[in-house]
């Protein structure tokens, strides 16, 4: 699955910089478990937790998609608007005075890979794999 397998490799990063955000906030607000208060170590967590959260299916549904012979241009549609909507997210939320549209952006886009991921996954499923 050469296509999901460049997509994870290109988020892989992406999450370990978001975890060392959290590491030195958490250094310098000196806590150890928890949020203990701090607004920006709470912030920087939720940052790291959504991309926990929805990474990890979005990928599923286009490996899934990939190994039932989904047309390739549809796939990379797919990891493209994952990378792109996790990079907004994560930086419209990571700033103090959040940006609001850029927060709604990047979750418009994880949602439409895991909308279509889902159909494409369904539809191959069914026999009818997508080809564009």
């Amino acid at each position: 699955m050469p296509i999901t397998t460049l997509y994870a490799a290109l988020l892989a990063p992406l999450l370990v910089l978001l975890a060392v955000r959290v590491i030195r906030q958490r250094r310098t607000a000196r806590v150890g478990i928890g949020h203990g208060d701090d607004a920006e170590l709470l912030r920087r967590m939720r940052v790291h937790a959504n991309f926990t959260e929805y990474v990890p299916l979005a990928l599923i549904l286009i490996g899934l998609a990939e190994s039932l012979k989904t047309t390739p241009l549809l796939l990379h549609a797919l990891g493209l608007a994952l990378l792109a909507g996790r990079l907004v997210h994560a930086f419209g939320v990571s700033q103090t005075k959040e940006n609001l549209s850029l927060r709604v952006t990047g979750m418009s886009l994880t949602f439409a890979v895991l909308i279509v991921g889902s159909v494409a996954c369904l539809a191959a499923a069914l026999g009818y794999p997508i080809r564009l």
